[in-house]
C-alpha cells in the first residue's frame, strides 16, 4: 500500500541517534518521518541513564553548539552532576550527568512532537526500497509504503537482537522488546554484509532493599555548569550517587556458575566492549583482583530502580541474585530487572563516506549503534550529522564533513570510516591528538557558526555569543594593560590570603599565568569586571594555557598539509611504487579522500604515504 505523501527524509528508529536527526532535518525544514517500533520508548536510556563522561561530555557540548537538543534535553532532567578530572587539566576534564530516564525520555518526546515538519509513527519497517542503486522508500511490515528523497537507518540494538540470560537466549532488541529481524534481510540483499556485536546491561535493584548505611555517598562537586550553552549554572543535585566493592565472595560465585553462561560459554560469542566488561569477563581477566568498583545510581527520582553500575552479567537470575547479595550494602538485594547481554546487528563503518551515506546505496544513511559504535552521545552526534549531510544533499550542496581538530565528532567519524570496528567503538580523549583545543569550554568558538549556517541556531543566541567574543577579546586586552601593584595593601591582603607568591608589581595578564591565580581574585581585586562563570573560565584558560595553545596550533597546521592533499577516486593503488599488497588492499577498500586519512588507515607507514603522493603529482600530470 503506497502512500501518496513523499518525505524529504526519513528515519529509522526513535533512539538518541534518531531523534537528533528527526530534528535537525526538520528543524532545518524539510519534511521529516521518525518511525520507531515503540513511540513509549522514545530517547530511551537502555543501559545506564547518564549522559557524558570523559570525551562524551565533550560530545554533548559540540552537539549543543551545532545546534543539537541532546544538551539542553540533559540540562531540564538530570538528578546528579559530576565533572571528571576536575583535578587535572582542562583538556582532560569532561561533564557527566545522571538522568531522570523517564523524565529525559518524556521531555525528548514532547520536543519531537512539538516539532513543525515532523511526523511520527509506530511500524516495524522491513524493506528499504531501491531504484537503481539509490533509495526511494521503505516497507513496512504491514505493507505500508513511504517514500522519501534520503533514509537514515539508526536501529541501536535492534537488527537481530538477541539477549541472554543464564542458559536462556531469545530475541529481543531490548529486554521485553521485539527485535528488528526483517530490515537485516532487507540489508543484506543489498550487499551489506553483517558483523555481529555485544553488550550488556547490569540489574536494576530495589531501592528499598539497600543497606544505604553501608556505602559510601559521592562528593559533590563545586562546579556545576550545564551541557548547554544556554544553561549556565545548574541547580543542585536531586539525588546521589553512592560506591561499594565486590569481594572474593562475589568472585568466587561468579566462577562456581560461570558454566551456566551460555553467552559467556559460546566459542562463536560477539566482541563486547573492552572498557565495560561483564563481572564474568572481569573474574577471569583479572583473577588476582580483590574487588571491583560498584556505583549505585539512582533511575529516577519517582523510582525505586537502582542501576548497578560495573555488574553486567549473563549468569543465570538465580546466580547474578546471589552474586550481588554479596556486595556490601546489598545484603538483602531485591531485583526489579535482571541483568542480561545481548547481541545484535552491526555493518563496518569503513562502507561509510565520512557525511554517514553508505557507498553501496545513494540517499541512505547508517547512524548509530549500526556503525558498531557504543553510547548515546556517539549515537546522538552521529544521528545529527547523517541528518545535516542528507539534507544538505537534497539542497544539491556539498557535505559538511568536521576534522579532527575541529572536534570529536570529527575523530569519532575518521575513526570509524578510516579504521572500521574491531568492538563496539567508544570515543576517548585519548584517541584525538588535538584535546587542547578540543576543551568543552570553547565548543561555541569552534562549532557555534555552523549551527548558525545551517539554521539552527536562534538569532538571540547567535547575538549573545558574538557578545561574549568581544567581551573576552576586550578584557584579554584590557589584562595585558592593568598593573598588580603590590604597593596596594588590600591587593597584598587579598594574594597572601590565597598563598600566591609575587616577587614584583605584574599585569594581570602575567598574573592568571600563575598556579593558583583566577580571574575571581581580580574581581576580588576590583581590577576587572564582574562575568559569568562560563566568561571567566574561557579567559582563564586562554591566558593560563596560551603556550600549550600556541604549539598545538602548530602541530595542526603541520599535520593539515596532507589532508588537503586529496587522493583521485579513479587512482589505481595496484600501480603505485612501493606499496605492499596489504596497504593496497586496504587502499582499495576504504578509499581514503586524502592523504591524511590514508595515514592513519592501519598499516600505513610515513613512507608509503610518500610514495602514494609522487603518485598522485604522476597522476594529475598524465
Amino acid at each position: 500500500m503506497l502512500n501518496k505523501d513523499v518525505y524529504d527524509v526519513i528515519v529509522i528508529g526513535a533512539g538518541h541517534a534518531g531523534c537528533e536527526a528527526a530534528l535537525a532535518s526538520a528543524r532545518r525544514g524539510f519534511s521529516t518521518m521518525l518511525i520507531t517500533i515503540s513511540l513509549d520508548k522514545i530517547a530511551y536510556m537502555s543501559c545506564n541513564p547518564a549522559i557524558g563522561g570523559l570525551a562524551k561530555g565533550s560530545l554533548v557540548k559540540d552537539l549543543d553548539a551545532l545546534g543539537g537538543e541532546m544538551g539542553r534535553n540533559i540540562d531540564a532532567t538530570f538528578i546528579q552532576f559530576q565533572l571528571l578530572n576536575q583535578s587535572k587539566g582542562v583538556a582532560a576534564r569532561s561533564s557527566r550527568a545522571q538522568a531522570d530516564k523517564y523524565k529525559y525520555s518524556e521531555r525528548m518526546k514532547k520536543t519531537l512532537f512539538s516539532t513543525d515538519n515532523l511526523s511520527i509513527k509506530q511500524a516495524i519497517v522491513s524493506d528499504i526500497l531501491v531504484n537503481d542503486r539509490g533509495v526511494y522508500g521503505i516497507k513496512t511490515l504491514s505493507d505500508e509504503e513511504y517514500c522519501a528523497k534520503k533514509i537514515i537507518i539508526t536501529t541501536g540494538t535492534f537488527l537481530n537482537g538477541k539477549i541472554f540470560v543464564g542458559d536462556k537466549s531469545y530475541e529481543g532488541g531490548r529486554m521485553n522488546d521485539i527485535a528488528s529481524t526483517h530490515l537485516v534481510s532487507s540489508l543484506n540483499s543489498l550487499g551489506f554484509e553483517p558483523i555481529r556485536l555485544k553488550t550488556g546491561t547490569p540489574a536494576r535493584v530495589d531501592k528499598r532493599s539497600i543497606d544505604f548505611n553501608k556505602v559510601e555517598a559521592y562528593k559533590k562537586e563545586s562546579i556545576r555548569r550545564g551541557f548547554s550553552f544556554e544553561t549556565d549554572i545548574l541547580d543542585d543535585d536531586k539525588i546521589d550517587c553512592f560506591i561499594t566493592y565486590t569481594s572474593e565472595k562475589t568472585h568466587k560465585v561468579v566462577r562456581d556458575n560461570t558454566y551456566r553462561s551460555l553467552y559467556f560459554n559460546n566459542k562463536d560469542k560477539a566482541l563486547g566492549p573492552r572498557y565495560c566488561p561483564s563481572m564474568e569477563d572481569k573474574v577471569s581477566k583479572f583473577p588476582d583482583r580483590e574487588r571491583h568498583l560498584i556505583v549505585l545510581e539512582e533511575e529516577g527520582i519517582d523510582s525505586n530502580e537502582i542501576y548497578i553500575n560495573g555488574f553486567s552479567s549473563s549468569l543465570p537470575i538465580d546466580a547474578q541474585l546471589t552474586a550481588y547479595r554479596t556486595i556490601i550494602g546489598l545484603e538483602r538485594a531485591e531485583f526489579i530487572r535482571p541483568a542480561y547481554a545481548i547481541e545484535y546487528i552491526a555493518y563496518q563503518p569503513t562502507i561509510l563516506k565520512k557525511s554517514y551515506e553508505t557507498k553501496l546505496i545513494d540517499g541512505l544513511y547508517f547512524a548509530g549503534q549500526i556503525n558498531g559504535t557504543s553510547g548515546y552521545e556517539e549515537a546522538a552526534v552521529q544521528g545529527f550529522m547523517a541528518a545535516i549531510n542528507a539534507t544538505l544533499s537534497i539542497e544539491g550542496k556539498e557535505p559538511f564533513i568536521l576534522k579532527r581538530d575541529e572536534s570529536y565528532i570529527g575523530v569519532m567519524t575518521d575513526d570509524l570510516t578510516t579504521k572500521g570496528v574491531d568492538e563496539p567503538y567508544r570515543i576517548f580523549s585519548s584517541r584525538a591528538e588535538y584535546r587542547m583545543r578540543l576543551r568543552e569550554d570553547n565548543a561555541e568558538v569552534r562549532l557555534l557558526n555552523y549551527g548558525k549556517y545551517f539554521g539552527l541556531i536562534s538569532d538571540k543566541r547567535y547575538r549573545r555569543y558574538l557578545e561574549d567574543c568581544t567581551v573576552v577579546s576586550n578584557t584579554i586586552e584590557r589584562l595585558r594593560n592593568t598593573k598588580i601593584r603590590i604597593t596596594d595593601k588590600n591587593i597584598v591582603d587579598i594574594i597572601s590570603k590565597y598563598n600566591i607568591m609575587l616577587g614584583e608589581s605584574i599585569t594581570a595578564y602575567d598574573f592568571l599565568k600563575r598556579p593558583k591565580a583566577s580571574y575571581s581574585i581580580l574581581e576580588e581585586m576590583s581590577l576587572v569586571d564582574t562575568l559569568s562563570s562560563q566568561l571567566k573560565e574561557r579567559i582563564w584558560i586562554e591566558i593560563f594555557y596560551e603556550g600549550y595553545i600556541k604549539k598545538e596550533e602548530q602541530e595542526i597546521a603541520k599535520s593539515n598539509k596532507l589532508e588537503f592533499i586529496r587522493i583521485p577516486q579513479d587512482i589505481d593503488y595496484g600501480k603505485v611504487s612501493g606499496l605492499r599488497l596489504e596497504q593496497v588492499e586496504k587502499l582499495k577498500k576504504i578509499s581514503p579522500e586524502n592523504l591524511g586519512q590514508a595515514l592513519r588507515i592501519s598499516g600505513m607507514t610515513h613512507n608509503a604515504i610518500s610514495m602514494l603522493e609522487i603518485a598522485i603529482e604522476k597522476f594529475k600530470k598524465a
